[in-house]
């Protein structure tokens, strides 16, 4: 039976690193937009000297460093500052108030077209994922595993899958123009990712537009140190830029998004390597850190821009925008047409230059942006950029995946079914 106030742990684990969010929760909540985030934070450096970082909502922050072996150790300690005095939570004292845990589960492969509650059986075909994401479902598998010895089997578990959200995508969408054995046998298709944040932007669009979710046409953009755009056609995904793997679409931080494929093979040969290490460099050391030859970070680049005129920064600037519009125009034509493009994530919420830099080439599409408007829209600030009157729109919804989470592990709980109305 759900009780009012439901205290939801979101839990993201990493290969080193823990991002845990603790929400209060329940339907009502949801639909007034009243959920509550009590406490979050962070862990990195899991297996070491981990450093951890504990928010407060009105308090400062805590900064403490501390050895932990692994996950575990890491979700114990999570849990320990949880119910402490020094979280500020009086409704959580014990470990009993903590109601369920949602995972953030990268990969879901083509079993998992919705967020499911954990059992056995979930956990062996999550299990089964792995090959598709190696980096990444094995750390998911750390923390449902480490919550299941901490709190024991009563406490529910769901899984959240980035993949999720994407599995709407036709074949059109989601299939490579290779042999088509290859898909039947392996697999092998285009998943997408950043899922979770995509479907949340295009929910909180139609909530503030008023709109039903069929009537919802848009291109959303998730820029961050990760990027990919997603075309959503009556609140679906019908197309989205990452591909296989998270290495296709939009240059990134330290990815080189899309390149010709015969240069993994080729240039290996030039370099003595193998294809495994040419795939590191597109993975690690490409995209904007990779042009630039100085940072991943958007905002650092745009400084150095401003003060001393780097001829390598300005090109790593303008790429990751011209990249962005190829992406925009591409999906607009796939759509037929939208509504509107949707900027989240860490640069689309907070770096205005960037968003007038991607549209300043849009305005034959009908979109010219406003300059105060854009100007205003940072900080965790919502809301529309473009001038009135034009056949496209622009606006700017930061993402919140772990409410999402929240909410999903409440609806999968009491309904079973992880749809928003």
């Amino acid at each position: 039976m759900l009780r009012a106030g439901m205290h939801v742990l979101v839990v993201n684990a990493g290969s080193s690193t823990l991002k845990f969010q603790l929400i209060a929760t329940d339907p009502d909540a949801m639909e007034r937009d009243a959920d509550r985030r009590l406490v979050s934070g962070s862990i990195e450096r899991i297996g070491g000297h981990a450093l951890v970082t504990l928010r407060r909502p009105g308090r400062p922050r805590l900064l403490r460093e501390m050895p932990l072996r692994d996950h575990r150790a890491a979700i114990e300690q999570v849990l320990r500052f949880i119910v402490s005095d020094e979280s500020g939570v009086d409704e959580v004292r014990a470990l009993g108030d903590v109601h369920a845990v949602g995972h953030r589960v990268v990969h879901g492969g083509q079993r998992f077209r919705q967020s499911v509650r954990i059992d056995t059986e979930v956990i062996h075909a999550i299990e089964d994922q792995v090959e598709l994401a190696p980096l990444h479902n094995p750390a998911n598998l750390k923390g449902i595993r480490a919550i299941t010895d901490l709190l024991g089997p009563g406490v529910p578990q769901v899984a959240v899958f980035d993949t999720a959200f994407h599995a709407t995508m036709p074949e059109t969408s989601f299939l490579y123009a290779i042999p088509y054995s290859y898909y039947r046998r392996y697999g092998l298709r285009r998943y997408g990712f950043h899922g979770t944040s995509h479907r949340y932007v295009a929910f909180r669009y139609r909530k503030l537009r008023g709109v039903p979710r069929e009537a919802v046409t848009i291109v959303t953009l998730h820029l961050g140190n990760g990027c990919s755009a997603c075309a959503i056609k009556g609140g679906d995904s019908f197309d989205t830029s990452m591909g296989f793997t998270p290495l296709e679409g939009l240059m990134m931080g330290t990815r080189s998004g899309d390149v010709d494929p015969s240069l993994v093979a080729w240039l290996a040969e030039k370099e003595g390597t193998s294809a495994a290490d040419v795939e590191r460099m597109l993975n690690n050391q490409s995209g904007l850190l990779g042009v630039s030859g100085l940072t991943s970070d958007m905002r650092e680049l745009l400084a150095e821009e401003r003060e001393h005129q780097d001829r390598r920064v300005t090109l790593a600037i303008d790429m990751f925008c011209a990249r962005v519009r190829r992406y925009v125009g591409a999906f607009l034509a796939e759509l037929g047409g939208a509504e509107a493009i949707v900027f989240t994530g860490g640069i689309g919420e907070n770096s205005p230059a960037i968003r007038a830099r991607i549209c300043a080439g849009l305005g034959w599409l009908g979109l010219e942006l406003d300059p105060a408007r854009n100007d205003a829209c940072t900080d965790g600030a919502t809301g529309t950029i473009h001038v009135p009157g034009g056949r496209l729109a622009a606006w700017v919804i930061p993402t919140d995946e772990e409410l999402l989470i929240a909410r999903d592990t409440v609806r999968v709980i009491t309904t079973g079914d992880p749809r928003t109305p």
